[in-house]
């Protein structure tokens, strides 16, 4: 059986730092360069503000 999370790797719009999130996060991820939302909690999976680069196994 697989697990239902994963890890994104995804670049912020504003400066185009490459960070790696956890799917299904529980509290808001910021980026580490500009502090940007990057994504925001949602009860399940997160809810990505910006672009995917990767999935990580």
């Amino acid at each position: 059986m697989e697990p239902k999370s994963r890890f994104l790797k995804v670049k912020c719009n504003d400066c185009e730092n490459e960070q790696v999130i956890f799917g299904c996060a529980s509290t808001p991820v910021t980026c580490l360069v500009c502090n940007r939302t990057l994504s925001e909690p949602t009860g399940g999976k997160a809810f990505v503000k910006t672009q995917i680069i990767e999935v990580l196994e």
